[in-house]
């Protein structure tokens, strides 16, 4: 009969055991994905710069033309896969992202294909890819 009581226990120290065992590399990721949902969808573009590497930032800053584009639309909804680890130090995710104009209302959708990277230093995850391409052939 105690064998059967000590089960559930063993179970139970097992399943806490395996969450508290995810790094903390792990946990920072989730985070930061989250956070950029959220600032996408609801700060905006000009805040989610942000997220990018700051060598990035240095090497392909983001033109006045674009910054105009992004302040012309918002995000209606924001759609990642699940992150795919590329090595150690590299996740990359694939986001469906809502795009209105505001000037006539109508909607599209982009995908954006991001590249996140692990700074061991900082302890912190770096968007590599810059913000979305939100314009089209089209525009």
């Amino acid at each position: 009969m105690r064998r059967w009581l000590l089960l559930p226990l063993l179970l139970l120290s097992l399943v806490v055991g395996t969450a508290e065992a995810r790094s903390k590399k792990d946990k920072a990721m989730d985070q930061v994905l989250l956070d950029y949902a959220a600032t996408l969808r609801w700060g905006g573009f000009e805040q989610a710069i942000a997220f990018i590497d700051p060598a990035v930032r240095e090497a392909r800053p983001i033109s006045s033309i674009d910054l105009n584009r992004y302040r012309q639309v918002r995000v209606s909804y924001y759609h990642p896969q699940s992150p795919v680890q590329v090595s150690k130090t590299e996740i990359q995710v694939l986001a469906e992202i809502g795009i209105i104009n505001n000037h006539n209302q109508s909607e599209r959708a982009v995908i954006d294909r991001q590249t996140w990277r692990w700074d061991e230093k900082l302890k912190r995850w770096w968007l590599m890819t810059g913000l979305p391409t939100i314009t089209s052939a089209q525009d």
